[in-house]
């Protein structure tokens, strides 16, 4: 899986259509502030090339025209105030000259003032929350169900045929085109790192602190990127993906959201059949839980339990809906009360205690995961 990972994470590198297997250079990008690195880059590459090109072929002349078959005898002579002054004041006209674009650039990228949104960004293991403060929506992007499946040990599934492999999510986030974004970094469990190539930058997501970055995107489109902070076993499994629409098409967008919402709210008062939450809660089950615990609920030995037969699952229901919720200490179980909404937990417990051979009859309504919240 590790191989895997690293491939992806290479063709991160590849320019944005390009069909080259690897790519030479930095990729443009679909941002100002990417245009502006991307520049900067290329300027200052040229100008090490410029003084590449000088000083190598200064040494190679020389070299050539005085060596020793042309019977050539070295200088003696010593102390030279020009040569000095010209070393010393060339190199730092030359530093001064790349330094003052770069500065523009880094204080570019520190202006958050005017930001016309902002997103909240969470790193989780191994999947990212966010939450659109001036929207009151939030969505958790998981990596896709069909790529978690051929992810796994013994999947039997060619990945070669599955285009962007491990770099497509459930939930992508979209952002609208022409609009200043405000990201707000954070984690809450480790270090975490939001890196989408086109954008020109990436922010470390830390637990307990937050770092702030933005965006302007000019074109609608798709892009992709990856958690670039080696932040454990899933770590080549935890993708992003950046829908960038018109700004007519974002309404559109956050108001089916807000329906969405509303709907899955409305849904938790009702009570659900073992049928309708066995269904559900294996959708759940495999964007959310499949990763660690498999496909097949045997777990990952020395790393994460086995689900089938588990004491917990086959255990009292109030035991089961308190680890889902909030969690274990010291371990990579993470508190899914704030990722999930009452009727996933609800379905995906009840899938748990009846399935992989537990048959517990077990049938977690909503209502109950409504209640435990209190």
């Amino acid at each position: 899986m590790a191989v895997r990972g690293a491939a992806a994470f290479s063709s991160l590198l590849i320019p944005m259509g390009a069909s080259a297997e690897y790519g030479l250079n930095m990729t443009e990008g679909a941002t100002s502030l990417s245009h502006e690195v991307y520049g900067l880059h290329m300027t200052i590459l040229w100008v090490c090339v410029v003084i590449g090109a000088v000083v190598f072929g200064a040494m190679f002349y020389s070299v050539f025209k005085h060596r020793k078959s042309k019977g050539a005898v070295a200088a003696n002579f010593h102390e030279s105030t020009f040569a000095e002054f010209a070393w010393t004041i060339v190199p730092i006209l030359i530093l001064v000259s790349m330094a003052i674009p770069a500065t523009k650039t880094l204080l570019a990228m520190d202006d958050l003032s005017d930001s016309d949104m902002t997103i909240k960004v969470t790193g989780i293991q191994w999947k990212w929350k966010y939450d659109y403060l001036d929207e009151d929506i939030s969505l958790v992007s998981n990596l896709a169900p069909e790529h978690a499946k051929a992810s796994q040990r013994n999947s039997g599934i060619d990945v070669t045929k599955i285009e962007n492999y491990l770099l497509e999510v459930d939930n992508p986030v979209v952002v609208p085109v022409g609009k200043k974004i405000r990201f707000l970094m954070t984690a809450n469990d480790v270090i975490h790192s939001w890196w989408v190539p086109a954008l020109g930058w990436k922010k470390d997501a830390i637990p307990g602190f937050v770092n702030e970055m933005w965006a302007r995107i000019d074109k609608p489109g798709t892009y992709r990127g990856q958690c670039a902070e080696l932040c454990g076993k899933g770590h080549g499994f935890m993708p992003i993906v950046v829908v960038a629409k018109s700004e007519a098409d974002y309404k559109d967008w956050v108001a089916m959201k807000r329906e969405e919402k509303a709907a899955t709210l409305a849904s938790a008062d009702r009570a659900w059949t073992k049928d309708e939450l066995m269904k559900k809660g294996q959708q759940v089950y495999t964007t959310t839980c499949m990763a660690c615990h498999q496909a097949n609920g045997q777990g990952l030995p020395g790393a994460f339990p086995a689900l089938a037969g588990s004491p917990v699952v086959k255990g009292p229901v109030e035991g089961h809906i308190g680890v889902v919720m909030n969690g274990r200490q010291g371990t990579a179980m993470a508190a899914f009360a704030g990722l999930m909404s009452d009727v996933d937990i609800a379905a995906v417990i009840t899938y748990e205690r009846n399935a992989f051979g537990n048959d517990t009859g077990d049938v977690v309504q909503p209502s109950t995961i409504k209640a435990a919240r209190k």
